[in-house]
């Protein structure tokens, strides 16, 4: 009898994972966790104690959701997203319990590298830029912009901040990495200096 292959990814025993689920190489799901069927968990990633992955959900590589989570249908989290613990995410825009609906979900989209802070609630049917910075406590209820910093209730933006975290001053130049970048429609982009015009070419 051929030898069991052993699983590249680490899956707590109280967990329970469906049927159909694909999870990555490295990753670790910890207590209590729930990963519904046909859900794809990307490589190295951790999800903390009692999160819950609904059906069809796609979640990138090294993302990181800490306790208390739910990610419903119709959720989207790119590359190295971070949930902070208990934030919430909606999948319908007008919930009743003697109205059900069932399959018709507004689409959330977290894209790379975007931080959801502590408590935070998403409000679904909006996009969450590039490494934006979503405020612990703060509900979203329109798009974020990358880059951008939001806080408050409901979620209004009050700055910028780098790829790396930091807060950015107003000429855009992170003092912690040395990152530049420029404002653009959708919030901000990275001035990327090529070799040839540090070399002077």
């Amino acid at each position: 009898m051929e030898k069991e292959k052993k699983k590249e990814y680490f899956v707590h025993e109280s967990s329970y994972i469906d049927e159909n689920v694909t999870i990555g190489k490295g990753t670790k799901i910890w207590h209590f966790c729930h990963i519904q069927k046909n859900a794809f968990v990307g490589a190295n990633c951790s999800l903390g104690q009692n999160v819950n992955v609904a059906n069809d959900v796609k979640i990138g590589n090294g993302v990181r959701i800490q306790n208390n989570v739910s990610v419903y249908e119709g959720v989207e989290l790119q590359d190295n997203v971070f949930c902070g613990p208990s934030c919430v995410f909606t999948n319908v825009t007008i919930p009743r319990a003697h109205y059900p609906v069932h399959g018709v979900y507004s689409r959330t989209l977290v894209k790379w590298g975007a931080t959801l802070g502590a408590n935070s609630t998403i409000v679904c049917g909006h996009t969450i830029g590039r490494c934006a910075m979503i405020a612990a406590g703060a509900v979203v209820t329109k798009d974020v912009k990358d880059y951008a910093l939001v806080a408050g209730v409901p979620a209004k933006q009050i700055g910028w901040v780098c790829e790396c975290g930091e807060d950015l001053p107003d000429n855009l130049e992170c003092d912690s990495c040395g990152k530049r970048y420029r404002e653009i429609n959708s919030g901000l982009t990275e001035i990327v200096i090529s070799k040839a015009c540090n070399l002077g070419i």
